[in-house]
């Protein structure tokens, strides 16, 4: 279980993320075609998670912005932003702020991903949604890092995420 906050308010996922070296545990989540992706769709890319409570919040949406400008470049990279919002409002972000170089996935249908990933806010008003957590995927399927960060309305690192690609 981590510990984190929400405005300087304690409160806690449902376990850790993914230890690095380990295999990244399989998904299967909705895009805003309401098609079903899963890990295997992107075999053999490196792959960036930027997972977070919502698109509709201003750290989130800041989120879904840097990765589309900062990981347009990098070569064999996917970046997938997930949260639990209805694809509807993922494609109206999007489009709204002409987003095209990240992949919005939701785990609005069960919230599997959030448990596999043990990233699922477990109490407080966020209860049920997604923390805010970077994982990169490298092109083998293996986790190489990890953040969890720590106070929510923060956004997680971008230059470290990035150099672990």
């Amino acid at each position: 279980m981590a510990g984190i906050t929400l405005k300087g308010n304690a409160i806690n996922t449902v376990g850790n993320l993914p230890e690095n070296g380990t295999k990244a545990p399989d998904f299967k989540l909705t895009a805003v075609d309401l098609s079903q992706k899963s890990l295997s769709d992107f075999t053999g890319k490196n792959i960036i998670l930027n997972i977070f409570p919502s698109v509709d919040t201003g750290t989130c949406a800041t989120s879904v912005r840097e990765f589309n400008k900062k990981a347009a470049d990098l070569e064999n990279t996917v970046v997938l932003c997930i949260s639990r919002d209805l694809p509807f409002a993922q494609a109206r972000f999007c489009g709204a702020e002409g987003i095209d170089n990240v992949v919005m996935l939701s785990d609005f249908a069960t919230g599997n991903f959030g448990k596999d990933y043990q990233l699922e806010i477990a109490n407080g008003p966020l209860a049920n949604l997604h923390s805010r957590a970077i994982v990169i995927i490298d092109n083998k399927g293996n986790v190489s890092y990890t953040e969890q960060v720590s106070e929510i309305v923060n956004e997680p690192n971008y230059e470290n995420a990035l150099k672990a690609i």
